[in-house]
């Protein structure tokens, strides 16, 4: 099974100068734990997450924050036509709960720890 089999299409960004505020909106109003963070072309420069913002929000009185400053810098990937079992062992090694899959390197869905999880549940509840 390949990635693009399992993947959420659609890809929710934030640009790297927006308000924190923002970006937890955005991940609340589409039920989300992460967003990729694009620079001015709309490339994908980097991940937040809501744990990161929540960090960030705990903090905020000491000094003004933007996306870019508290954003995970390496950004990991992983190609639409790549194994399940490829992805899960990149997640694992890395502890990450989720990845930005691309075609030609250009971003296409995404694939999460949840995923993977409910991919295993259905293998393993279908009898035999």
């Amino acid at each position: 099974m390949k990635i693009k089999d399992v993947m959420n299409k659609g890809i929710i960004s934030i640009r790297k100068d927006e308000n924190p505020i923002k970006a937890f909106k955005k991940m609340y109003e589409a039920d989300i734990k992460r967003l990729f963070v694009v620079d001015e072309n709309e490339n994908p420069i980097g991940v937040i997450s809501h744990n990161d913002i929540i960090d960030l929000l705990k903090s905020l009185h000491e000094k003004k924050y933007t996306i870019e400053s508290v954003m995970s810098k390496n950004l990991l990937t992983i190609d639409e036509d790549d194994s399940i079992k490829d992805c899960a062992n990149l997640m694992l090694r890395a502890d990450i709960s989720g990845l930005l899959v691309v075609k030609d390197e250009k971003p296409v869905g995404v694939i999460t720890r949840t995923d993977i999880c409910r991919l295993v549940a259905a293998n393993l509840l279908v009898p035999k």
